[in-house]
């Protein structure tokens, strides 16, 4: 909040006899007796004995917060991603403020302050004289110390109640201002006082602070401060909208030729100084900067917005909400992040080049890009820009789940068939067995694996691709869906609920994982950071990594940059690394290799890679997710309006006219794009498996057996009881 000296008032009254005159002195001395504590206090009668009371009802000291200041958030190559601030502030030693701006707003604000113990008495006085005489606040007569701790009392003020008490024109808030600056002036040498003044000062236009005014009207730092600007600044705080040269121009060239006049009567300039000063059009040296503020100005505002969110529901940054918060507002800090710009590049661009924000089908499109070893979130993009009106705009985040600004999710489609493919592994199925998978195929009731006491009924299933007999490499491939459920029934229902949950995916809501017998057909509702999460679980040989976008904080208010926190990887072995391999292996053929008509084939990267596609019921939503060692990756494409509703048919989508969009017609390219620009200088490494059942990859030589080829399980498989408990 902007704290100004006392307001000016010139409506006239009757002048005080000479006798009056000399008793307001009196009260006036008293007062400053007794705020500064002088035993002589009692000579002044019954006015300084109530002006010692009020004084000796404050706290013995001044509480001095830190001052709120901008906080930077960087990339993972220290790029700024976004400017954070709740005041514009940066503060500066005195040795980085020129000596025009400290020698200006000296001048004109107090020109004894290096005479003076906090209160200049003699001013104090003819400013109460003149002030009593008028009838009205003529003159406020409070000495820089005392502005700052004005100033002090707003940013510390916990309400506008509290503000509005610490700016009131009143003996009490005066004597408290006194009491104050005499403490403040014991127990700081004067060039800190100046320091702290010259940062805490509000200037106008949203600058707190000389540094960023100095940024933000002329665009250079308060080090390069020219006389004349320098006197403009000065000239500001007295009424910084009033003399805000960018609101008011020439009523602040007026105010910054009074301060000039005034610095040349005491010698801070020559003649010659005053006269190039004030000959200056305040337009000619004006170059004024807007700071951005907060993610809606960032580049990258979803990712910046995630990052924030994290920050906000973490309590290790506060026990409350508020806590949080606070801990934002009071700024200063710098938030690195794990966002790597030239993947962050890739998918905004990705998902921007298929599906334009404005384009007339409304259609949406997200993605999300997770480093499997660490679980860091390296890139968020949505083909959107952040807003809340207007054609393609939005501020609800579709890449993550809700708690983090996200929606409620779509429903992820065949992408969840990597979980069955676990299960399997780990009761000891081998993916060579055949399963017939006809069409329209009727599943029969019963508890379905669930040792919890679950009854299932009987459950009828459709394909969209290919029916027949299939093995598992081959029913991946072909996404069908009979295969599926009945491989789901026979290895249990519980446990690939199970292993979903295990390996990091969670319901966009924040509810549990339902035991549905739709699961493996992806009928539940996910983000796509969610989906890349549970990918990048497989990618790392089974072991979980805790999705997060915040990987170190740095308090650049403390002494020696104090480190908040270092975000290191929070990871667990969920499956076995045989079990995860296998899973990998699996998925390479649905990319690369011999199988005739897999549904990814369009998306080989030309190095070691997965992929699974993944289409609800109706298009209501469209997927595809994939990975390689270095990354993995979701893309989700669907209508934020409602996907049941907005069905992905019959729609012209950039152009291009699509009877039914499928998980490999628009999110598998847009997938493609982005990976083959995030990893566009990574050499290609391989998975180095150790699958089961002699699995290999598609790209290691691997061959499909045929389908009578069913061997027994492997020996000494592991098969715990699942854990998921509905």
């Amino acid at each position: 909040m902007a704290v100004s000296k006392d307001p000016q008032n010139t409506s006239a009254s009757k002048p005080l006899s000479a006798v009056a005159r000399l008793a307001v002195v009196g009260v006036v001395g008293g007062a400053i007796m007794a705020a500064m504590a002088v035993p002589v206090v009692a000579a002044f009668g019954k006015a300084s004995e109530v002006a010692g009371e009020q004084i000796g009802a404050l706290p013995a000291e001044l509480a001095t917060p830190p001052l709120p200041n901008r906080t930077y958030m960087l990339d993972a190559d220290g790029n700024r991603i976004a400017t954070l601030f709740e005041e514009n502030r940066v503060s500066v030693p005195l040795s980085q403020i020129s000596e025009n701006m400290q020698r200006a707003i000296i001048a004109v604000e107090d020109e004894r302050f290096y005479e003076h113990k906090g209160v200049d008495v003699q001013g104090l006085i003819r400013a109460q004289l003149e002030n009593t005489a008028s009838g009205s606040i003529q003159q406020g007569a409070s000495t820089l110390t005392m502005q700052y701790v004005r100033n002090v009392l707003v940013t510390a003020a916990a309400d506008e109640e509290q503000v509005e008490a610490a700016v009131e024109q009143t003996t009490a808030r005066k004597l408290q201002e006194i009491r104050y600056a005499v403490q403040v002036e014991r127990e700081l040498t004067k060039d800190e006082i100046l320091n702290r003044y010259l940062n805490i000062a509000y200037f106008g236009s949203g600058a707190y602070g000389v540094e960023a005014a100095s940024r933000r009207y002329f665009g250079h730092s308060a080090k390069k401060l020219t006389t004349a600007e320098a006197a403009t600044l000065a000239g500001i705080v007295q009424s910084p909208v009033g003399y805000d040269p960018l609101v008011n121009p020439e009523d602040s060239e007026t105010r910054r030729n009074a301060v000039l006049t005034k610095m040349e009567s005491l010698d801070y300039i020559t003649p010659e100084q005053y006269q190039k000063a004030v000959g200056k059009p305040i337009g000619s040296y004006l170059n004024p900067k807007k700071i951005s503020n907060g993610c809606a100005e960032s580049k990258y505002p979803f990712y910046c917005d995630y990052a924030v969110k994290q920050i906000l529901n973490d309590p290790n940054y506060g026990k409350t909400t508020q806590d949080r918060e606070d801990f934002l507002k009071r700024g200063g800090l710098v938030i690195r992040t794990a966002m790597q710009p030239k993947a962050q590049a890739a998918a905004t661009n990705a998902v921007m080049n298929t599906i334009p924000p404005k384009d007339p089908s409304k259609k949406g499109a997200a993605i999300a890009m997770v480093n499997p070893p660490t679980g860091e979130v390296v890139a968020l993009a949505q083909n959107r820009l952040w807003g809340t009106k207007g054609k393609g705009k939005t501020t609800y985040n579709y890449a993550v789940d809700q708690k983090d600004g996200g929606t409620t999710g779509m429903q992820a489609g065949s992408t969840f068939k990597i979980f069955t493919i676990a299960a399997a592994m780990e009761a000891g199925f081998s993916p060579y067995t055949v399963l017939d998978s006809s069409d329209d195929k009727n599943f029969a009731a019963g508890p379905w694996g669930c040792t919890d006491g679950n009854y299932f009924g009987s459950y009828t299933v459709s394909n969209s691709t290919s029916s027949g007999d299939f093995n598992m490499l081959q029913g991946t491939a072909f996404s069908v869906n009979t295969y599926f459920v009945g491989l789901e029934q026979q290895v249990g229902l519980c446990r690939t609920v199970d292993i979903a949950k295990r390996t990091g995916m969670t319901l966009a809501n924040g509810a549990d994982l339902p035991i549905v017998q739709s699961f493996t057909l992806g009928s539940v509702e996910v983000s796509p950071l969610a989906l890349a999460t549970s990918y990048a679980t497989m990618a790392n040989h089974g072991v979980y990594c805790k999705p997060h976008a915040i990987t170190r904080i740095i308090d650049e208010k403390s002494s020696g940059k104090k480190v908040v926190s270092k975000i290191e990887p929070e990871c667990q072995q969920a499956v076995s690394r045989e079990v995860a391999d296998s899973v990998t292996a699996v998925l390479t053929h649905v990319v690369d290799g011999g199988i005739a008509g897999r549904t990814g084939a369009a998306m080989s990267l030309g190095r070691d890679t997965t992929g699974k596609t993944g289409t609800t019921d109706t298009s209501a939503a469209v997927w595809y997710a994939g990975y390689t060692p270095e990354l993995s990756t979701a893309v989700w494409v669907g209508d934020p309006r409602g996907g049941f509703k907005y069905p992905m048919k019959n729609v012209y989508i950039n152009g291009n006219y699509y009877g039914q969009v499928f998980g490999s017609s628009l999110p598998g390219p847009i997938w493609k794009q982005a990976m083959l620009g995030a990893l566009a200088d990574t050499p290609p490494s391989s998975f180095e498996l150790q699958p089961l059942f002699g699995l290999r990859t598609a790209r290691g030589g691997g061959t499909i057996l045929p389908p009578s080829y069913t061997p027994a399980p492997a020996p000494g498989i592991a098969t715990p009881t699942p854990t998921y408990t509905p």
